[in-house]
């Protein structure tokens, strides 16, 4: 069930997501030159959010992007700067996180209220909470769908929908 998702999560060496990569660019108006170079490509993206490709964003970039789509929170990604020798703090980490999420380059996912993972790829798509294992999964049902929503109150829209299904190994 999570075998392509934990093989794009486990991906060392894999370009940024071009539907990703592509989403994100439609939300800047322009069309970044992806070549499969993690560095070239991280600059690329940030600068066609809008976002100057700073050491700390290039490196926190190339980690989260260098990898294949994944789902990190602030802490695990403040954990492998921190084995990758890149010189950060968590408040940069948590700065550098919001600024991707603000720039449409990567979509924040909240479980309970207390734990928010930081996910890649930002394509309209729902999630699976591994209670055991603190693990946010891709839902990969391209046909998933609610079938009925509430009654949106005057003035507001509805911006996005996640739903998140938690699961636990059974007793």
């Amino acid at each position: 069930m999570f075998t392509r998702a934990r093989k794009l999560e486990m991906s060392e060496n894999t370009a940024p997501h071009h539907d990703d990569v592509h989403a994100a660019a439609l939300l800047s108006g322009r069309q970044p030159a992806l070549t499969g170079c993690p560095w070239h490509d991280v600059n690329e993206m940030l600068q066609s959010a809008g976002l100057r490709p700073t050491r700390q964003r290039m490196a926190l970039g190339w980690l989260l992007f260098g990898k294949g789509a994944r789902h990190l929170t602030a802490e695990m990604l403040y954990e492998e700067a921190t084995l990758a020798k890149v010189p950060v703090s968590l408040a940069t980490v948590y700065n550098t996180l919001n600024q991707l999420t603000d720039a449409g380059l990567l979509r924040q996912v909240s479980v309970d209220g207390t734990k928010t993972y930081f996910d890649t790829n930002v394509t309209t798509h729902h999630h699976y909470y591994l209670e055991n294992s603190h693990e946010l999964v891709d839902i990969e049902d391209p046909h998933l769908a609610l079938s009925k929503m509430p009654e949106v109150p005057e003035g507001y829209e509805i911006a996005r929908i996640d739903m998140v299904v938690r699961l636990r190994k059974k007793r």
